[in-house]
């Protein structure tokens, strides 16, 4: 196949981009580089199958020759991004969708939506289905992501049945692994980061918040069996081991071999307001629809983030 990737310069994004290369793929990565970096992508370019265009999703999207598969990830998805880019983040979920979903229609190609968890805010029903609504708050300060994402799927399911477009859509849920950013303000990087350079891990309220956290390469094997699938409606895509907060860190904290105490903080920004107090999936369609279950352990997945970011820290 002839492959889009929107934020292929992304953490999920290059991730998927070696997956598609491996398989014998020709990608096009598109990014404007605001939180994607070279970095991530540096090994695949020179190659054959590999090309990478600097652009912005929000502005019209023009690719010469044909498209088999556009798989849209372009997004400002960690709250340090959004808060701070707020109305970007709308319209990359908003006029982003609507010119990569254009695109996908101009070369009959196959489109993928990357959405989100969040689609389900803080939810009343645990673990989440596909056929759960939601309970957003679409006027706090996490609504610009959250509802980006929601009018997108909508906007998808909207290209899908006005114009006969092939469509997936994914509900990722936390995902970790390497290549995330340093200042992601994210929950891995924030403590890894902080055991590694020995200091306290803040753990906000009591840490009794959970979430399921999946590493990346179960993730990427779950969009590509996806695309490759005939599924229209959303599908979740996370690990189904669910684990608090406070646990988290002392698991951080073990595979890093760190000494660093733990704070609890009562937080006092934009960014935990609205923050769920549970997360995980259910994952029952994934299992069915595409037979697809996480196999990276979490101790694993953390060993291997771990040893990333010791590496990146040591040469800065």
């Amino acid at each position: 196949m002839r492959v889009l990737v929107t934020g292929g310069a992304g953490f999920i994004g290059s991730h998927l981009c070696d997956r598609l290369v491996d398989e014998g793929h020709e990608v096009i990565a598109m990014d404007n580089l605001v939180t994607g970096r070279m970095d991530n992508i540096a090994h695949l370019e020179g190659g054959h199958r590999f090309q990478f265009v600097h652009h912005d999703v929000t502005e019209y999207i023009g690719v010469k020759g044909p498209l088999d598969a556009i798989v849209h990830l372009a997004s400002l998805p960690s709250p340090v991004d959004y808060l701070e880019m707020p109305i970007q983040t709308l319209k990359v979920g908003a006029l982003g969708t609507h010119k990569a979903l254009g695109l996908a229609v101009a070369k009959r190609a196959c489109f993928l939506l990357a959405s989100t968890s969040e689609v389900y805010g803080d939810p009343q029903i645990h673990p989440q289905p596909e056929t759960y609504w939601g309970n957003v708050n679409p006027v706090g300060p996490r609504g610009v992501y959250d509802e980006s994402k929601r009018f997108a799927e909508a906007m998808t399911m909207a290209y899908h049945r006005a114009h006969g477009l092939d469509t997936r859509i994914a509900r990722i849920f936390n995902t970790y692994g390497p290549r995330m950013r340093l200042d992601d303000g994210r929950v891995v990087p924030n403590f890894v980061r902080q055991a590694l350079r020995d200091q306290p891990l803040t753990v906000y309220d009591d840490g009794s918040r959970t979430r399921s956290f999946c590493y990346v390469s179960d993730l990427v094997e779950g969009l590509h069996r996806l695309l490759l699938s005939s599924e229209v409606y959303p599908v979740n895509l996370g690990n189904s081991h669910e684990i608090s907060i406070i646990d988290f860190a002392r698991q951080v904290l073990d595979v890093a071999g760190s000494s660093s105490p733990i704070t609890f903080v009562t937080p006092t920004d934009e960014r935990t307001q609205d923050d769920p107090l549970t997360r995980r999936p259910d994952i029952s369609r994934a299992r069915e629809l595409l037979d697809w279950d996480p196999q990276v352990s979490l101790r694993e997945g953390l060993q291997l983030t771990v040893e990333w970011f010791r590496k990146r820290m040591a040469e800065r």
